[in-house]
């Protein structure tokens, strides 16, 4: 029964058909299963060995389009042009007149007067804003409440009534004397009037009024820089007079800058008040040419003039000061005004043309 099995297995064995290699079995698949895409595969790889790579130096580049942006622009030229032509054409201006007086002496008297009132006004002001804001930021209850007192009653009342009760201190105390308190030792006596003249009191009024709002712009500096640097500058050993001014000042100049410009060219133009003093300023002068010679608005666009030129001299000093103190804050320096006249001279597509018009 044993042999019978045996024979039978090997009958099986021998009549099953071999198996094919799995190469051709392979290639059979792929024939069955896509001819179109074995054709289309080879026709693809000897294209690509054909054709090299197409580059793209020879695509047109065009630019985005803004129309909106050029109507805008057409809008606001042709506003400019309107308003440049009436300057230019309307006759009551009195260009003669203007040009006249805006180099006479007279006149330009007045603008140093102006100059003088600003620099010596800005100085005090910002120096004695300064220590009222240290104050301010003091530990001792006293300092901080004088300084917050000072603060709060000069702002809150006007320039001009400042000015007028400065001028009339006089009639307040006859005399301004220097000694020893509670006793009648005297180093110092001078009569109110005397000390206090029309300079004197612009002066002072101009600078206290300017104290109590540079103590807040330079206190809200300060506090604008992050207590965290004190604290690790302070952790090294750093001592406090050079991280006041190595750490907390550089940092909080960028927070002050733009707010103390503003309140220079402010007091540019608020010197103008003192003209309820009689004093010899800008605009006091030209009322009095104007009294005299009824050229009201000619004389008024002369001082006009000469307050646009110096608060475009002062903004470009702020330009230029912000600029430096923005080391650290931006990767890049902003350009100035040059360095983008220069970029835009350089990169415009009609100066290129031109450019290359000239070397043809």
């Amino acid at each position: 029964m044993s042999s019978a099995a045996t024979t039978v297995a090997q009958s099986a064995q021998q009549s099953a058909p071999e198996p094919a290699p799995a190469s051709t079995f392979l290639e059979h698949s792929a024939v069955e299963e896509s001819p179109t895409a074995t054709a289309a595969q080879g026709a693809a790889a000897q294209g690509a060995v054909a054709r090299p790579a197409a580059g793209y130096s020879g695509y047109k580049l065009v630019p985005a389009r803004h129309p909106w942006r050029w109507v805008g622009t057409v809008v606001v030229a042709l506003g400019v042009v309107a308003v440049a032509w009436s300057l230019a054409t309307n006759p009551r201006w009195e260009w003669g007149v203007v040009a006249q007086w805006f180099t006479a002496q007279s006149v330009v008297n007045g603008l140093v007067e102006t100059l003088k009132l600003t620099a010596i006004s800005g100085a005090l002001g910002f120096v004695l804003g300064f220590i009222l804001a240290l104050m301010r930021l003091s530990a001792s209850p006293l300092l901080l409440s004088v300084s917050w007192t000072f603060s709060w009653i000069f702002r809150s009342t006007p320039l001009l009534v400042q000015m007028l009760l400065w001028y009339n201190f006089g009639y307040l105390y006859e005399k301004i004397s220097l000694g020893i308190p509670f006793t009648d030792i005297r180093f110092f006596e001078v009569q109110t009037t005397t000390l206090i003249s029309q300079f004197a009191a612009a002066v002072l009024g101009l600078t206290l009024n300017q104290a109590a709002y540079s103590a807040e712009i330079i206190r809200g500096g300060i506090l604008s820089v992050d207590q965290g640097q004190l604290e690790a500058a302070a952790a090294l050993g750093i001592p406090a007079w050079r991280r006041s001014t190595r750490i907390v000042l550089p940092q909080a100049m960028r927070a002050i800058l733009p707010t103390a410009f503003n309140e220079i060219i402010g007091l540019v133009k608020g010197t103008s008040i003192v003209y309820v003093l009689a004093y010899s300023e800008l605009f006091y002068t030209v009322q009095v040419i104007y009294n005299r010679t009824q050229q009201v608005l000619p004389l008024l666009l002369v001082a006009t003039l000469w307050y646009v030129a110096i608060t475009s001299v002062l903004s470009i000093f702020q330009y230029y000061i912000e600029r430096h103190y923005s080391k650290g804050a931006v990767r890049n320096l902003p350009l100035t005004p040059l360095q983008k006249a220069r970029k835009f001279f350089s990169t415009h597509p009609a100066v290129n043309f031109n450019r290359a018009k000239d070397a043809r």
